[in-house]
């Protein structure tokens, strides 16, 4: 599990956006997200809750209560498309390949410790994002505008 400031970040990052570009779309200032990201402030409850859910992932999450993102099952955040049948299958068969491959591999550190199941969950989850993210923007920049729902 990590922090909120921690958590934070990986998430914009891995979401493909800058300070500037989250800040717009969650409704607060830009050196507001740079203060949750050094640690220097937390969000309130009310902003705890726009994040969880641009993001798609629970309060508890982004509080590294858990390391389980609890994804939840509707589309709330960047993009909307949603994810078929078909590429959660992917995305979860391309998962379980990694974790096998990390669950195999001696001497694998990580944030400087032996890798842990909870380190690896970790990972994961991250990745999971990670993917369901470029799915998501890939449909909506490559799906032709006839076939798009509004």
């Amino acid at each position: 599990m990590g922090n909120f400031q921690n958590i934070f970040k990986r998430l914009r990052i891995s979401s493909g956006l800058t300070q500037s570009e989250i800040a717009q779309r969650i409704g607060i200032s830009r050196s507001t997200i740079g203060m949750y990201e050094t640690g220097a402030r937390e969000p309130d409850f009310e902003t705890l809750e726009k994040i969880a859910d641009f993001f798609n992932v629970d309060t508890d999450y982004l509080l590294g209560r858990t390391d389980r993102t609890s994804i939840l099952p509707e589309t709330i955040g960047l993009y909307n498309s949603s994810l078929n049948k078909k590429d959660e299958k992917d995305i979860e068969k391309i998962l379980d390949h990694t974790r096998e491959q990390l669950l195999n591999q001696e001497g694998l550190m990580f944030d400087g410790n032996p890798a842990t199941s909870e380190a690896i969950d970790s990972i994961l989850s991250a990745m999971q994002i990670g993917m369901e993210m470029a799915k998501k923007k890939n449909k909506e920049k490559y799906t032709p505008k006839k076939y798009k729902k509004d």
